[in-house]
């Protein structure tokens, strides 16, 4: 049973303001299911604020915020409204007073003589291979390590290391490099949910995008997408313009490579 709002509280609810913030990203239950791994029984029950089915507060508070990334909205706003309805955060457990602890404290151990002279012995032995070694080196072979003349600075004029490339902007679609796959995409009717990956399987982005908002990503192999209402965005890859034909609300599942787009 959810715990109302006070009367001078004019908020939503935690529950209501995920189930709003899913159906105006185009969203449905099963898509937040999937990607959040939250079951839809307690997506459903969640949304009307019942966290019974969560198995308690820590996890009722990860939900929220797995719900909350997913459909996006802030979820350090929606947790705090939470905790306040729920009677907060319990307090941690204050420490031990200093006495308590200096009164437990155990009795030094004794020393461990033979730990000692088993490092002794390792000590002798070690010593013994590199005198060989090192004298191996004296005839003509490779200098032991330590000896090995440290590196020369680099002669001036001669370059520098190259400093780290900026994140893609936007604009990086304008000049797609023939060596990388570049994806720009633009809620351009309407917001959508999206998740890209590269070729390692790195999340680059997750959420919402709203209506008018443009991402760029780019990697040196392949860019995996999924967007949630696909008949809203309008996609560049590779600086040319992906004429697929999605509808409105149809999720779909998208993978992208280097040279002329080809969708997965």
């Amino acid at each position: 049973m959810s715990l109302g709002n006070s009367p001078a509280d004019d908020r939503p609810s935690v529950g209501r303001a995920l189930q709003q913030a899913r159906i105006d990203a185009g969203l449905t239950v099963d898509q937040v299911s999937t990607v959040t791994r939250v079951r839809n029984p307690i997506i459903h029950a969640i949304e009307q604020d019942d966290f019974s089915r969560c198995g308690g507060d820590v996890y009722a508070r990860g939900h929220i915020r797995a719900l909350a990334r997913a459909v996006g909205v802030d979820a350090a706003v929606l947790v705090e409204q939470y905790d306040a309805e729920h009677g907060g955060r319990p307090q941690p457990t204050p420490a031990a007073p200093l006495f308590e602890a200096e009164r437990i404290r155990p009795e030094p151990a004794r020393p461990n003589w033979t730990a000692a002279m088993v490092a002794a012995i390792v000590a002798v032995v070690g010593f013994v291979g590199f005198t060989l070694f090192s004298g191996d080196d004296e005839s003509g072979g490779t200098p032991v390590a330590g000896n090995t003349p440290e590196s020369s600075p680099a002669k001036p004029g001669g370059g520098k290391p190259a400093d780290p490339k900026p994140e893609p902007t936007d604009s990086a679609i304008a000049a797609a490099p023939a060596d990388k796959v570049t994806v720009k995409l633009t809620a351009a009717e309407g917001s959508s949910w999206i998740l890209a990956k590269n070729h390692n399987g790195k999340v680059l982005h997750q959420g919402v995008i709203k209506e008018g908002a443009s991402k760029t990503f780019t990697d040196k192999e392949r860019i995996d997408l999924i967007l949630g209402n696909a008949g809203a965005v309008q996609l560049y890859v590779n600086g040319k313009e992906v004429k697929d034909e999605f509808a409105p609300g149809e999720v779909q599942r998208l993978t992208y490579t280097k040279g002329d787009p080809q969708a997965g």
